[in-house]
């Protein structure tokens, strides 16, 4: 294949008006996903479980390769798996250490199931390849009420906790002392990460999720502290890598996955080299001789 065919076959812009109008529902969730995506990741960053969002997304996908096989929905079925790993990850870990050692006995153990629903179902190879890379480019009504829904609860529930876990992620020897259930507070949390994990798969797949709540808030971290304003970032970031990603791979024969990650680390990159830079020219700043 030439260079010319293969650049074509990553962007595709042939007839880009009449396919954008059948992408609005995705656009839509797209935003919905980044919000809850980049809000959740604050506090992903802020408790260190990258590794657990990874963990989530194995059984995320054995859910959902599940559904694909019984016939049933499929984003439902990816719910119910990120909330059984989610809860198992709770419970059996308040420490880093043993909270590690069990993300680890989940994950191969949930792509295992995965893997074999997958192998049993006959039906389209497709749908087989989207659980893995991601499919929003196609998301009906059905799917859009389950999205729609889950991230109204996702955004409910933090916004109730939100002070509160702040707290107990921020110091939670300090807020315990005061009074806060720190640990019924991570075990509320998981629950949560969980069903924004589900959600997420269902844009870049079990494979790459971490991108849209990891990478966003991440990326928000290099260049501010604020409160306010790390969460805000965050969210834009994440909504950013979404939608320039479905633009992006409209009408391409190219997964999805690979454009929003793509647009995600981009924005990491800038976020990262801004932030180093900012940090030099301070460290200098402060180093310089002060004159009388």
């Amino acid at each position: 294949m030439t260079a010319d065919g293969v650049w074509h076959q990553i962007f595709a812009y042939d007839n880009y008006g009449e396919l954008l109008a059948l992408v609005r529902n995705s656009l839509v969730a797209g935003a919905a996903l980044g919000l809850i995506g980049g809000l959740a990741g604050v506090f992903v960053i802020m408790r260190d479980l990258p590794f657990a969002v990874h963990g989530i997304s194995e059984l995320s996908f054995a859910g959902a390769s599940a559904a694909l096989l019984l016939g049933a929905n499929v984003v439902a079925g990816s719910i119910i798996g990120s909330i059984i790993a989610a809860g198992a990850i709770g419970a059996l870990g308040a420490r880093a250490r043993d909270r590690n050692s069990a993300i680890g006995i989940l994950m191969p153990f949930g792509l295992g199931l995965g893997v074999l629903f997958l192998a049993l179902y006959k039906g389209r190879a497709a749908n087989k390849f989207g659980l893995l890379t991601g499919q929003i480019v196609a998301v009906d009504t059905p799917q859009m009420a389950w999205l729609l829904g889950t991230s109204a609860v996702v955004l409910v529930a933090l916004a109730v906790m939100w002070r509160p876990l702040t707290f107990a992620s921020a110091d939670p020897d300090v807020a315990e002392a005061r009074g806060v259930p720190v640990n019924g507070l991570s075990f509320a949390f998981m629950i949560i990460l969980g069903l924004a994990v589900a959600l997420s798969v269902q844009v870049v797949g079990a494979l790459l999720v971490l991108t849209l709540v990891v990478t966003p808030a991440a990326a928000a971290a290099r260049v501010t502290a604020s409160p306010v304003l790390l969460p805000l970032l965050s969210v834009v970031f994440a909504v950013v890598s979404i939608e320039g990603g479905i633009l992006l791979a409209l009408g391409s024969s190219i997964p999805i996955s690979p454009y929003v990650t793509t647009v995600s680390f981009a924005i990491y990159a800038v976020c990262r080299f801004t932030g180093a830079y900012r940090a030099r020219r301070w460290g200098s700043r402060r180093a310089a001789p002060q004159v009388a």
